[in-house]
Order: C-alpha cells, then sequence, then structure tokens
C-alpha cells in the first residue's frame, strides 16, 4: 500500500501514533484557552491573564486542578457503568484521527513516508462508524448517575445523534460520488485534479455538513444535552473531577477532529490553492501528481520542505473551522428543543436526499455528454450546486432575515392595542 519495508513502515508507524496522539492532546488542551481568549475578545473583556505570559499556562493550571479536586461517587449510582461512561465517549473522539492525512508525503532515504497514521481503505466509513460511537458514553454517563437531569440529557444527546447522523451520512455520499472513493487520500487527490475544492461543487452538501457536525459535537446552539437552564448541566451533572473533564476532553477532540475532517472533505486537506507542487498520490506502486493528456501517471517531485508547507496549510484549515466552531458558539443562542429535532428531520433530512439526486443526475449527465473530470466538470457542478444553496437558503430563511419584519410578503403588523388608564387606589385601601 505504501512501498515501504515491513520495519521501517512499523518504525514510523509508531513514530507517527505517538505524535499525532501527543499533538492532539495538546491541542486539546489549549483550544479551551482559544475558546476563552476568543470568547473575551468576541465580548470585548479579558480572558485568562494570570497563570504564565499572556495565560498561556492556563490549561496545565486546570489540569492541576482537575486531577487535585475531590472524587464524588453517588451512592445510588451503577459504579462500574458511571466510570466507563467518560472513557466510552472520549476514545472516540481521538481514534478517528487516524485516517485523517495532515501533509503531503515525506521523502526519506528508506522510502516515502505517507503523513497519515494509518491509510485504510474505508476512512469515511471508519470516521461515521467511531464518531457515533461517542454518544454512547453520554448515554451511560446520565443513565449510571441515577439522576433525572443526566439522565434526560442523555436521552437527548441520543435523540440529537440519531436526526443528525443521517443528514450528515447523506452530505458525505455527494462528496464519495464525486470521488468514486471512501479514503481520504483519494478525496484530497481528487481535489488537485479537479482544480477546484470540493466547497465550490459541493456547496450544500458542505452546509449541510458543517451543521449536523455542529449538532453531533452537542455545540451551541445544539446544546440540549447539557442545557443548564433546564438539566442542571445535563449528562455530566453527578461527574466531578477528571471524570468531568474527559467529557470535555472527548467534547474538544471532538471539535478538532469534525475541522480537520470539513477541511479534508471540501478544502482540499493539505493541497495549497493555485499550486501544484504539491501533488501527490500513490498509485500502482509510485508516487504520481496526475495524469497526462494520452492518461499516463507524471512522477511527483517530493521534498521534505513541501511536507512542512502542507502541515502548515492543513494545521490553518483545521484552526479556521475551530475558530469558527467558537465563534458560534459565543454568538447564536441555544434552539429550543422542538426547533432542534424539526431542523434535523423536517429540513436536513429532505434538503439531503434531494440534494444527494440531484448530484447523482447532473453526475450521470456529465458522464453522458463526455465531460473529461477536470476544471469544466467542476465548474458545471459548482453551477448546479450554487442554484441548490440559493434554493434552499431563501426557502429556509422565509422572509425572516432576508426580507426583515416588514416586508410586504409578512403582510401588515397588527394593530397596537390601546392604552387603558388604570385609577390609582388611595394609600389608605387595603390596610395599613
Amino acid at each position: 500500500m505504501n512501498g515501504l519495508a515491513p520495519l521501517f513502515f512499523m518504525i514510523t508507524s509508531t513514530v507517527k501514533v505517538v505524535t499525532v496522539f501527543s499533538v492532539l492532546m495538546v491541542a486539546v488542551a489549549y483550544t479551551t484557552l482559544a475558546e476563552r481568549k476568543i470568547s473575551a475578545w468576541l465580548q470585548d473583556r479579558h480572558g485568562p491573564n494570570r497563570v504564565g505570559p499572556w495565560g498561556i499556562l492556563q490549561p496545565l493550571a486546570d489540569g492541576v486542578k482537575n486531577i487535585a479536586k475531590e472524587e464524588t461517587m453517588p451512592g445510588t449510582s451503577a459504579k462500574p457503568y458511571f466510570v466507563l461512561g467518560p472513557m466510552i465517549s472520549m476514545i472516540p473522539a481521538l481514534v478517528t484521527f487516524a485516517v485523517i492525512p495532515f501533509a503531503a508525503p515525506l521523502p526519506t532515504p528508506w522510502g516515502t513516508v505517507p503523513m497519515i497514521v494509518a491509510d485504510v481503505p474505508i476512512g469515511i466509513l471508519y470516521i461515521m462508524a467511531l464518531s457515533s460511537l461517542g454518544v454512547y458514553g453520554l448515554v451511560l454517563g446520565g443513565w449510571a448517575s441515577n439522576n433525572k437531569y443526566a439522565f434526560l440529557g442523555g436521552l437527548r444527546a441520543s435523540a440529537q445523534m440519531v436526526s443528525y447522523e443521517v443528514a450528515l451520512g447523506l452530505s458525505l455520499v455527494t462528496v464519495l460520488m464525486v470521488t468514486g472513493n471512501v479514503t481520504l487520500t483519494q478525496v484530497v487527490f481528487e481535489q488537485q485534479r479537479l482544480q477546484l475544492w470540493y466547497i465550490l461543487p459541493l456547496s450544500l452538501g458542505f452546509i449541510l455538513f458543517v451543521i449536523s457536525a455542529f449538532a453531533e459535537t452537542n455545540r451551541l446552539p445544539f446544546d440540549m444535552p447539557e442545557a443548564e437552564s433546564e438539566l442542571v448541566t445535563g449528562y455530566h451533572t453527578e461527574y466531578s473531577s477528571m471524570k468531568f473533564s474527559m467529557f470535555f476532553i472527548a467534547e474538544y477532540a471532538h471539535v478538532i477532529t469534525q475541522s480537520a475532517l470539513m477541511a479534508t472533505l471540501f478544502l482540499g486537506g493539505w493541497d495549497i490553492p493555485v499550486w501544484h507542487g504539491d501533488d501527490a498520490f500513490f498509485f500502482q506502486g509510485q508516487w504520481i501528481s496526475g495524469f497526462d493528456a494520452a492518461g499516463a501517471p507524471v512522477l511527483a517531485a517530493l521534498a521534505w520542505w513541501k511536507t512542512l508547507l502542507t502541515l502548515g496549510m492543513f494545521l490553518l484549515k483545521t484552526g479556521f473551522f475551530v475558530f469558527v466552531y467558537i465563534w458560534v458558539r459565543w454568538t447564536l443562542p441555544r434552539f429550543r428543543y422542538d426547533q432542534v429535532m424539526q431542523l434535523g428531520w423536517k429540513v436536513m433530512l429532505p434538503t439531503a436526499l434531494t440534494y444527494v439526486v440531484v448530484i447523482a443526475g447532473t453526475l450521470l449527465v456529465l458522464d453522458e455528454v463526455g465531460v473529461p473530470f477536470g476544471l469544466r466538470f467542476g465548474l458545471v457542478l459548482t453551477a448546479v450546486s450554487a442554484v441548490a444553496t440559493g434554493i434552499f437558503v431563501f426557502w429556509l430563511d422565509r422572509d425572516r432575515i432576508i426580507g426583515g419584519a416588514s416586508h410586504p410578503a409578512r403582510g401588515p403588523l397588527p394593530p397596537r392595542m390601546p392604552s387603558v388608564d388604570v385609577p390609582k387606589l388611595p394609600a389608605s385601601v387595603g390596610g395599613d
């Protein structure tokens, strides 16, 4: 699959696993600091600035605090499952990053090392299967707590996952149809061949995926499983110390993984825009940058500095989506529970199904008329998706934002009720 000697493959795989896991854990810790700093910036106030220069040691202080805090265990809880809940929610969020390519291949004297932990042939299916398992930890923790608020939070998490997992999967179907493969390395390579990132040819699929990803990570405006005004803190009401912290480690790890997935599926992954010098894909025992006019493979010019450049580009794209997650979290209010369910079943699901049919029909027509896979192919898909996106936005808006409250289509405003003067009672009425 990669052309490396078995021993060197084992060594490089071990190094990649340790490095990626360590970097991901550090990124999770500092995403909490980024959220507090960005929220402070949005609200025109100071964020953490006491622990270390500019507050950069705040995550370390929070970690020490959580480890040193008293561990509580509800006397009526199902103790084995109470402990297992945070673990189940945390593990899937971390291991799903294994199939995401994060840089161009690295050439070495012993062979070329692909910059992905596990280039399995079921990449997207692996992510879909494991990312949906995280909700079992929330449900198990809520049930094992033997607390009605925690139990309702777990039920809400499972209902929300079921409601939006379908739309998320259908939004990925369009990516798979255009790519013709489920491995994420192939998704990156096909975007390089198309000369367009999928955010343009599959714009509506991107919007549906982002909304569903927000719902799956239980972030505002979809944080119904831990709505403080209704459920105290939801599924983790009874948790404390590191068990409480593990739920948030899982949440932020899921945010980073989903952001990396958005960057890979719709922004070309580690691909640098406009420049084709970084194009690389493993094909029939060799790394190629594409195909010539006759269909023969063209060898890729690999270099270590290209690996570093593409790694930086991947981190930049992933960081952008993490920023969007935080931005939305501190901007939009929480939905009502019925609004969350209505959006998932009555809007997202039919829209995703219709969009899959539209893209499938467009691909069939392009194949019948003989349009080759390339820029012109992508521009036709972009035009079709732009029309579908426009229809979706105007239909979903229904003059609420675009037209405004005084729009003629909304009809005249109801007349104001006349004010009635209520006579004041004397001070002596009613006794002392």
